[in-house]
């Protein structure tokens, strides 16, 4: 029989009853966080809500003592030592999210089909760390590469992150990492819905992570541009939409979800933060790090189209600003453009931790889902001195701000190379 007159497989009919609908719903059942100020939602957002930074004095190679945002998480909790040596800080960080994630969601993992299981993790740089670590331990021995580890090609492969998670769940389907620069967290919550949607999987773990400040390479890159933020106090030292910033703080950390088709999630029964109801992605084409307002503000109408809602239906933005001051600047312009006249009330959460790179924006979204229920949003703190450039409609300065209900948030998140994303969440409504 010709092969294309045969009968359907078993496999095809099974991806034919997996494929689902476009517009399918899609809802966040479990949450995973590591950050400078946080090691679960509660105490991420308690933190948030007390305005207690997350930013220390840090030793890094071949450079003055700087300022970043250091994760202090139980690596040993779903690892065991061996696994942590012959891994990376980034799959570290992605093994203890993901688990807390789906120990979160209340799924019963060992009924769970692994093989329809997708991991999607959004990063910023992925092998630098190790890179730099094995060619600073070579120099100590005449540069003989006997001393190279057999590890440095697994540990330094773009796909490590969401890789290590596979191997610690035992995930056998499609597992991937993002490269969207510091739009990465988003990008992994795009990418899970999608997958979703097109029937790849029925479980989605996704998000981002960062291991970024185990690299020198970004610290002397950002002094060089004149970009690296120094304060006396360091939990003072991340400063967006202040006149007196004067750069960014690297940080690590990681936010990760499940996520899941809303039929398959209220068929088991599950406890819903929210439901993804709008997304976009778009590029500057305009320089290598300056941003562009315009992009930015088209990539946010697009998913306010995309979830069929208007500016004045938003009740949060999360601001994606970095304390640069174009940064800054041409976000707030984008921000203006889209929210000036509404009542959205807009805050940052890089003023708490730094700049989390491939997991900033998964985290900024993280601690801003508990005003579902509380209808608090955090504040921006270290805002002393505003600048005018940067004048924002309903900027949450300092204080926590009760809104009273929060039905709609808005997530920013931009990198360079001009890649912009946004995604939007809602509480869930049956």
């Amino acid at each position: 029989m010709s092969r294309y007159s045969a009968q359907p497989s078993a496999a095809d009919l099974l991806w034919k009853k997996n494929t689902l609908a476009l517009d399918d719903r899609i809802v966040i059942t479990g949450i995973g966080l590591a950050s400078p100020n946080g090691n679960n939602l509660a105490e991420f957002r308690q933190n948030l809500l007390d305005g207690k930074s997350g930013v220390v004095d840090y030793e890094t190679r071949y450079m003055p003592p700087v300022l970043a945002g250091v994760c202090n998480f139980d690596e040993l909790r779903y690892q065991k030592r061996k696994e942590v040596r012959r891994g990376t800080r980034a799959g570290s960080i992605a093994v203890y999210c993901s688990n807390e994630a789906v120990v979160d969601s209340g799924l019963d993992w060992n009924s769970v089909e692994k093989n329809r299981v997708g991991v999607y993790l959004g990063i910023t740089e992925h092998g630098n760390v190790e890179t730099e670590n094995e060619i600073y331990e070579i120099s100590q021995f005449g540069y003989d590469t006997k001393v190279w580890s057999h590890h440095h090609n697994p540990r330094t492969v773009a796909n490590n992150p969401a890789g290590e998670v596979t191997l610690s769940l035992g995930v056998t389907g499609p597992h991937l990492t993002i490269g969207a620069a510091c739009a990465a967290g988003n990008a992994g919550f795009i990418q899970a819905l999608q997958m979703l949607r097109l029937g790849e999987c029925d479980v989605a773990i996704a998000g981002g992570v960062s291991e970024s400040i185990h690299t020198f390479g970004i610290f002397a890159s950002f002094q060089s541009q004149g970009a690296l933020a120094t304060h006396e106090d360091p939990a003072r030292a991340s400063r967006p939409f202040d006149t007196q910033r004067n750069g960014i703080v690297v940080a690590e950390g990681g936010g990760i979800c499940t996520v899941e088709r809303l039929t398959d999630a209220l068929a088991r029964g599950a406890k819903i933060y929210a439901e993804i109801i709008g997304h976009a992605m778009n590029s500057d084409a305009s320089d290598f790090v300056l941003p562009n307002s315009t992009r930015q503000a088209e990539c946010v109408h697009l998913a306010l189209s995309r979830a069929g809602i208007s500016a004045n239906d938003v009740d949060i933005v999360s601001s994606h600003a970095t304390a640069t001051e174009q940064g800054d600047i041409e976000e707030a312009k984008a921000l203006k453009a889209v929210f000036d006249g509404t009542r959205t009330a807009i805050n940052n959460t890089k003023s708490f931790i730094g700049h989390a790179m491939g997991a900033a924006g998964a985290l900024e979204l993280l601690g801003n889902l508990p005003s579902f229920d509380d209808g608090i949003a955090h504040a921006t703190i270290n805002l002393e001195n505003p600048d005018s450039r940067c004048a924002l409609p309903n900027l949450v300065a300092n204080e926590p701000r009760n809104l009273g209900e929060v039905n709609c948030i808005l997530n920013n998140s931009f990198g360079m190379l001009g890649i912009n994303s946004v995604v939007i969440v809602k509480k869930y409504e049956s």
